[in-house]
């Protein structure tokens, strides 16, 4: 009986470590709350977008707000039939909550239709793209931990014309993604 109780304080004292050891990495030192609000940016620059898409993100929580755990922007859909190429995100874990309009998600080999006040999950590593079904559209997007999001949009939001297949992989890649596809197309 000792033996058994000893075997299970080992197994309850590693599982207590880890789950401390967790709860650190995801703990963010926010100190003070804050209201960002609607129409409103958290440091007032709208990210529009202009090769790719034609979507404007605003940055909504930034990664100088939580210690870089995670990064919350709203996507406004100006792109019809428009979206990322099929991509991984190596280190971060990410979801959209729909807002308005209608999506299309492609989560490794899965496709899922996203509309109002549906949530998609796209965990880290695992290929995943949208495409924007409806005129108009609006998402929340959230990344966790942060990345480099904000100098992802920032340096995308400088082109003013379609970038070739390989500026949108180095781009991806500089900013800790990896284009691996194409986008979805319309059906």
């Amino acid at each position: 009986m000792q033996r058994r109780r000893f075997v299970f304080s080992v197994f309850a004292s590693t599982a207590l470590a880890a789950l401390a050891q967790a709860t650190g990495r995801i703990t963010m030192s926010i100190k003070k709350g804050f209201n960002t609000r609607a129409g409103e940016t958290r440091n007032g620059t709208h990210f529009t977008m202009k090769g790719v898409t034609a979507n404007t993100l605003d940055l909504k929580i930034g990664s100088a707000d939580t210690d870089g755990g995670m990064a919350v922007f709203e996507q406004i859909g100006k792109s019809p039939n428009g979206g990322p190429p099929l991509h991984i995100h190596p280190e971060q874990d990410e979801f959209f909550h729909v807002l308005e309009g209608d999506y299309r998600f492609q989560v490794g080999e899965e496709r899922f239709p996203a509309a109002i006040g549906d949530t998609i999950f796209l965990p880290r590593g695992v290929p995943h793209a949208f495409i924007q079904l409806s005129e108009h559209a609006r998402m929340l997007v959230t990344y966790q931990p942060a990345g480099d999001m904000e100098g992802f949009f920032a340096e995308t939001a400088q082109w003013t014309v379609p970038p070739s297949k390989e500026e949108v992989a180095r781009v991806f890649r500089a900013h800790g993604m990896e284009v691996v596809g194409p986008p979805l197309a319309a059906e």
